[in-house]
C-alpha cells in the first residue's frame, strides 16, 4: 500500500487550513513525531489515529483515501465538477477543450 499518499493527503489538507503541524497534532492529540512520520510516508495510521486526523482536518476519510482506494477517482471526479460548477458556461467550454487537447495526447 502506498502510505506517502496519505501523508500527503493529510499535509495537503493541514495546509489548507493553515495549521502547523504542531496545532494539528494538538487539534488530534496525537504526538507532532508521529504526525510528522505520517506526512512523510514512513508510518501509517491505526484506525483510530486516521478518525482522529480525519476529525481534526475536518475532512472525510474517503478525501484522505482518495489516491489509494479504486473509488477514489469517483471522490475526485465530483470534486472536479463542483469546481466546474463554480464557473461560467465559456470557462467550463475552455477547460473542456484544454481536457479534450490533454486526453487526445495521452492516448
Amino acid at each position: 500500500m502506498e502510505l506517502t499518499s496519505i501523508g500527503k493527503n493529510i499535509r495537503k489538507f493541514r495546509h489548507a487550513l493553515s495549521l502547523r503541524l504542531e496545532d494539528l497534532a494538538e487539534k488530534a492529540g496525537l504526538s507532532v513525531n508521529y504526525v510528522g512520520a505520517l506526512e512523510r510516508g514512513e508510518k501509517f495510521p491505526s484506525l483510530g489515529s486516521f478518525i482522529l486526523i480525519a476529525n481534526a482536518l475536518e475532512v472525510s476519510a474517503d478525501l484522505l483515501l482518495a489516491d489509494v482506494l479504486t473509488a477514489g477517482y469517483t471522490v475526485k471526479e465530483s470534486l472536479l465538477a463542483e469546481k466546474l460548477d463554480g464557473l461560467s458556461v465559456p470557462q467550463r467550454n475552455q477547460v473542456y477543450t484544454v481536457l479534450d487537447a490533454l486526453l487526445q495526447t495521452i492516448q
